[in-house]
């Protein structure tokens, strides 16, 4: 029995008929209802109540990013935006992103696709995941629970101690953070890296899921907002401290010893678990690395990416591992295949990660 009511979105009526046959092929997808603009998508909840969107973001009378505000505001429901593959498209999937939209699909020849067949697999993938999203992040942030902590420590001045033994003996190395998310990443991003100071004492490297076209302008939208440095990684460029490397959509980002630096690699092997880049390349790719204190971010994100990546990194030790807790992820699969393997540290709110890394590596 089909459990997922879901509206479409479109002024193309031709896109709408092929949306629509392709989310009605899944046995859990039922199409109740198209509609033709914002306008119209806004009827279309108040009587059928969907339990995902999709949405166009170009449309007459009410577009898509004005209708996604009101939905939000008044009528909160999982959306997946489709979006033009160009520049501009880019744009304005972040600004949908920030006003609340769970995730986007890139339509891979403009807004009437006759190909659109290329997408239905990750269409479907996507409603589907954005039909169990949380959008209800917990109000007040739950404190980071420890997984290993000593029986003894049960004040916050003995929790101090510890990590400054910890960073102490760590002092001598040089320090790497990695962060892998998927879904619910363009956010989670902006609320770790605009609280990272300027004078971070680490280089940072990103796999976001996103398509190619899309993590540049993801990568200047951070840059504007952030104190830190944040760039599209590019081959062979040497790492710095106090910048965040997002890898670029289809290519994996690996890290590559040059004389005393470390320099970004990037390449286009087969992907791994679907995914290219994938967040278990990057993390096997440091795993290697002698000599450096690593700090591990598993964010929001549907799927298991990251986990075996953890595994090879926890065998070579010196590793400190982040997963964001279930109530503020838009979905929990990533963090959640993670803590499952048993070797990450600390569970928390996105709102405390940030702080958690610099605790980690001062």
């Amino acid at each position: 029995m089909k459990e997922k009511k879901v509206v479409v979105v479109d002024d193309s009526a031709f896109m709408r008929k092929l949306i629509t046959e392709f989310l009605s092929s899944h046995p859990e997808l039922d199409v109740v209802a198209t509609a033709r603009n914002g306008k119209d998508a806004i009827e279309k909840i108040k009587k059928f109540k969907p339990a995902v969107m999709t949405m166009d973001v170009e449309m007459p009378e009410m577009d898509g990013l004005d209708a996604l505000g009101y939905i939000m505001e008044h009528m909160p429901i999982p959306i997946v935006m489709l979006s033009s593959l160009t520049g501009e498209g880019a744009e304005t999937t972040f600004l949908a992103m920030e006003k609340g939209a769970v995730d986007f699909i890139a339509k891979p020849s403009g807004t009437i696709s006759l190909d659109l067949h290329k997408i239905k697999d990750e269409l479907i993938e996507k409603v589907l995941a954005a039909s169990k999203a949380n959008l209800r992040p917990m109000r007040r942030p739950a404190r980071p629970v420890w997984f290993e902590p000593p029986a003894a420590v049960e004040r916050e001045q003995e929790w101090d101690q510890l990590e400054d033994n910890m960073a102490r003996k760590r002092r001598n190395n040089q320090s790497i953070v990695v962060i892998g998310t998927s879904t619910g990443g363009p956010r989670a991003l902006q609320q770790v890296l605009t609280k990272l100071p300027s004078d971070l004492e680490a280089p940072v490297l990103i796999v976001q899921h996103m398509p190619a076209g899309f993590t540049k302008s993801l990568a200047q939208r951070l840059d504007t907002l952030s104190a830190i440095r944040v760039k599209e990684a590019e081959d062979g460029e040497i790492l710095r401290k106090g910048t965040a490397y997002i890898s670029p959509g289809d290519f994996h980002l690996k890290v590559r010893k040059v004389g005393a630096s470390l320099a970004v690699d990037l390449d286009q092997s087969p992907p791994v678990n679907g995914h290219r880049p994938a967040v278990d390349v990057m993390f096997e790719s440091v795993s290697r690395l002698g000599g450096h204190g690593k700090v591990a971010v598993i964010m929001t994100g549907m799927g298991s990416d990251g986990a075996n990546g953890l595994i090879k990194l926890k065998e070579t030790g010196n590793v400190q591992a982040i997963a964001e807790s279930e109530g503020s992820c838009v979905v929990f699969g990533m963090p959640r295949a993670a803590i499952a393997t048993r070797l990450v540290d600390c569970t928390t709110s996105i709102e405390y990660i940030a702080e958690r890394i610099l605790k980690y590596i001062r």
